[in-house]
């Protein structure tokens, strides 16, 4: 039996990304960013840095819009089973999209879709979990129990500089560009519940990262045999320092570092740093 992997493009996945094997694929499903009418498809093919410097400008408008149903069906093919791992539910439409194609395809009951209630490096924690579970030949029942319950052991926690893509659309609320802005506070902020929170308020972005380094210990006390995925928006220097924080401080098996693709950056902006890891 062949299994494939699929997530949609905020997980910061492209195939090269991802270690394929004769039993298990993967496929990445994009989402589109439209920033001052331009489109910029998030399949690795972006100008990051093009539209990063169009978003700053006051009078660009810029939205998002989710992949279709058919986007995901196109990559449901060659393998007898799928797992569909997607942005939080509470964040995009992805999820809709996904078991909307689910219940269109030819055996539903090979499909399982996750909701992943995170996005970025949590997600690719998943579908590596989805991977190791599938060479363990378990039932496809079992399999998908068991990728929801790694789930509740997933951690996101996110700084950064600035937050304006995610109020605009709605993705935050204004509590926190308050407090980033006007107050120059920089928020830790986490992945709960699909939700966007606030975990701490720290003054300086040393002091931010710090509490960051400190909260991992304290939600994934036991690391060996566990990865952390870091990735940035235009901030390798930032995430470097903090790759080199966690590896001093903590037994991951490996710490891994990403540039974020077209969507993370879009919410992210400039100096953004997501931590996933469990």
């Amino acid at each position: 039996m062949k299994y494939k992997i699929i997530c949609d493009s905020s997980a910061n996945l492209l195939e090269k990304d991802f270690p394929e094997d004769e039993l298990v694929s993967f496929g990445n499903v994009p989402l589109t960013l439209i920033v001052g009418g331009k489109p910029y498809r998030d399949d690795g093919t972006a100008n990051i840095p093009e539209m990063m410097e169009s978003i700053k400008r006051p009078e660009v408008k810029a939205t998002s819009s989710c992949p279709s149903p058919h986007d995901y069906l196109t990559e449901m093919t060659g393998a007898d089973y799928y797992i569909l791992i997607t942005i939080s539910s509470k964040l995009s439409g992805s999820y809709n999209s996904a078991c909307l194609a689910r219940d269109a395809s030819e055996h539903p009951e090979n499909v399982f879709v996750l909701d992943s209630l995170l996005t970025a490096g949590a997600m690719e924690l998943m579908a590596l979990e989805a991977k190791r579970l599938a060479h363990q030949g378990l039932p496809f029942a079992e399999l998908t129990a068991r990728l929801l319950d790694y789930r509740k052991k997933v951690n996101l926690l996110f700084v950064l500089d600035k937050f304006d893509n995610l109020i605009k659309m709605g993705r935050v609320s204004k509590l926190v560009g308050f407090l980033a802005e006007k107050l120059r506070i920089k928020p830790l902020c986490c992945g709960e519940e699909g939700e966007i929170k606030i975990k701490e308020k720290v003054r300086t972005i040393q002091g931010v990262l710090k509490r960051l380094v400190i909260n991992i210990g304290n939600l994934c006390p036991v690391q060996k045999g566990k990865l952390c995925i870091i990735s940035h928006t235009m901030a390798k220097p930032h995430a470097d320092a903090l790759k080199e924080a966690i590896e001093k401080n903590y037994e991951f098996d490996d710490v891994i570092v990403r540039e974020n693709k077209a969507l993370c950056s879009f919410y992210a902006m400039d100096g953004g740093l997501i931590a996933c890891f469990g």
